[in-house]
C-alpha cells in the first residue's frame, strides 16, 4: 500500500516549530482519533498511537513527532520546512501565497514528500506572512 497525500494550513508564527506544535494541538482538539485526554507528547510515547500512525495515520500534522531543520536530510516520520531555495523553485519572489502553493502542489511544480514525511512553508497575503502551509504523505 502507498501513503495518502494531504494538505493543511495553520496560523502563522515566526517560530515554525511553535506554529507546528500549535497546529498539532489544534488538530488534536478537533479530533483525538480515539486517544482521549492525551497531549501530543503523550501520544508519541504510546505504542498504540505509533502503530496507528504507521499503519494509516491521521493525514494531518499529528503524523509527525518532531520538526527537523530545513537543511537536514528528509528521512523518517518528520516535518521539514522548505529551504529558501526550494521555495524559490516554484515561487520566484520567495513569498508564496496560498494560491501559488496550492497551484504548485496541483501542477506538481512542488512535490509531495515520501511516505511518512511532511513539509511546511510560510504563506503570504499582501506581502506579509499570513499562515503556514503543511503537506505530507501518510505512512501507509
Amino acid at each position: 500500500m502507498g501513503g495518502n497525500a494531504w494538505t493543511h494550513t495553520g496560523p502563522y508564527q515566526r517560530d515554525l516549530e511553535v506554529a507546528f506544535r500549535q497546529a498539532q494541538e489544534d488538530e488534536l482538539a478537533r479530533d483525538n482519533y480515539g486517544f482521549e485526554r492525551r497531549s501530543v507528547e503523550e501520544l508519541w510515547q504510546d505504542r498504540e498511537w505509533q502503530e496507528y500512525i504507521f499503519t494509516g495515520g491521521t493525514g494531518t500534522v499529528l503524523d509527525f513527532p518532531a520538526m527537523i531543520e530545513a537543511a537536514e536530510p528528509h528521512d523518517g516520520p518528520f516535518l521539514r520546512p522548505l529551504t529558501d531555495d526550494e521555495v524559490r523553485e516554484w515561487a520566484p519572489d520567495g513569498r508564496p501565497t496560498y494560491e501559488k502553493w496550492d497551484t504548485a502542489l496541483d501542477s506538481e511544480h512542488l512535490d509531495f514528500p515520501g511516505r511518512a514525511q511532511g513539509n511546511c512553508t510560510v504563506l503570504y497575503r499582501d506581502g506579509r506572512p499570513a499562515q503556514i502551509g503543511y503537506w505530507g504523505v501518510t505512512a501507509d
